[in-house]
């Protein structure tokens, strides 16, 4: 089966008027109504890269599998539409991640690199550096559901601009054979009480023995004091993280503006211990210790030359780079188990973790509100208490009676 190659480009190379060159001509129309449609969502990169990939494969499947045109398309379809995700051609399969298109003699040619499915491992697994094949690739739930949400709102938009009569994701009726449901909320991936103390010690350490790392202790410091996303760090179209956007109000407190998920701006409560590492990164910038009302210097400047960091890649590289000291300590400490665990932490991990700290001892309202949680049920599964308290009450469960014991 042949390879196919990549429809779409970045969001800035967007265009009606220039079609691929590997596109059919009968799906000219198909692909001009998906630009219509991924356009729409040019107000948040994170969005369109989602949307971008599963109008990607979704046309991708019909111009080379299904032989069939958006209106032409049914439930049945739809469903084996899904079935084909889950179980792809290897040669449609990459081991690691590519651009769409490369630059080459100043034009965006396609990448004979890209795939539309990509194997994925787990950071344990790829610190191992084991083997990867296609026969690795397993379609996740979370991308099962995004499958439907974004298939379902492209339906939705050309029911809309009076192309198509109905919506075929919304005609099948048993889509929970596809989702796998849970009887209560997920565990929350999250650090230790141990690996938070050797992980901000650690980055506490670097930045005293080279003033370079001050970086990486107020980054550690923010991601885990204030529940920021990666994202909320780096520089976008949308917002750019600047000193100003710590601010002192009328009664003397500090918040911290930001810009989150969904483009929703929200105000951080500001802690005194905050406060100190926001003095202690600015102190380490030859900056006032306070940010002036209105100041515009980036948050966190690029790691060389001028301007705002844009982009997520350094600071999960600084992360990692921290991580990876704090293992090591706890290795030559003897806490082997604590360092295994850590092995496979993301920079997700330490929002996840300030916020489980925090609703321990903080109304869970105002935890919510500080983390950007659309709803106080989302902060509820960071209260792990009566997961403690269920396991304790089974921790003495007898399955031999005694009256069978020697």
């Amino acid at each position: 089966m042949n390879t196919p190659a990549p429809l779409f480009d970045t969001l800035d190379s967007l265009s009606l008027a220039a079609l691929p060159e590997t596109l059919l001509p009968s799906f000219e129309s198909d692909y001009r109504y998906a630009v219509q449609f991924l356009y729409s969502y040019r107000g948040s990169e994170a969005t369109f890269n989602t949307y971008r990939r599963e109008i990607e494969r979704l046309l991708q499947w019909l111009q080379h599998i299904c032989k069939k045109n958006l209106p032409q398309v049914s439930r049945e379809d739809i469903e084996a539409y899904v079935q084909f995700c889950q179980n792809p051609p290897k040669s449609w399969i990459a081991l690691k991640k590519a651009p769409r298109f490369i630059a080459c003699e100043g034009l965006r040619k396609p990448n004979p690199d890209w795939r539309p499915f990509v194997v994925t491992v787990s950071k344990v697994q790829h610190a191992q550096a084991q083997k990867l094949s296609a026969d690795n690739y397993l379609l996740s739930q979370k991308s099962i559901q995004e499958i439907f949400t974004v298939c379902s709102s492209f339906f939705a938009f050309l029911i809309q601009e009076n192309i198509l009569s109905h919506n075929p994701v919304q005609q099948i009726r048993q889509k929970s054979k596809y989702f796998r449901t849970y009887q209560q909320a997920r565990v929350i991936r999250k650090l230790s009480e141990l690996q938070w103390g050797y992980v901000i010690e650690t980055a506490t350490h670097m930045a005293e023995r080279e003033p370079a790392h001050e970086r990486t202790l107020f980054i550690m410091n923010a991601l885990y004091g204030m529940y920021l996303r990666i994202s909320e760090l780096a520089a976008s179209k949308r917002w750019v993280p600047q000193m100003g956007h710590f601010q002192q109000d009328n009664d003397g407190l500090w918040w911290f503006l930001t810009v989150g998920k969904g483009n929703k701006q929200r105000q951080i409560a500001v802690s005194e211990s905050m406060l100190a590492s926001l003095i202690r990164w600015r102190k380490a910038r030859q900056l006032s210790a306070l940010p002036l009302r209105g100041e515009t210097t980036p948050l966190i400047p690029k790691l060389q030359g001028k301007g705002p960091l844009s982009s997520t890649r350094p600071i999960s590289r600084i992360v990692q780079a921290c991580f990876d000291e704090a293992i090591a300590r706890l290795i030559q400490d003897g806490f082997h188990d604590e360092a295994l665990q850590l092995q496979a932490a993301t920079v997700h991990w330490l929002r996840h973790t300030g916020i489980s700290e925090d609703v321990k001892i903080r109304p869970r309202e105002h935890v919510r509100d500080d983390a950007g949680h659309s709803s106080s049920l989302i902060t509820d599964r960071y209260i792990d208490v009566e997961l403690r308290e269920r396991h304790q009450s089974a921790a003495k469960k007898k399955i031999i009676p005694d009256s069978f014991r020697d």
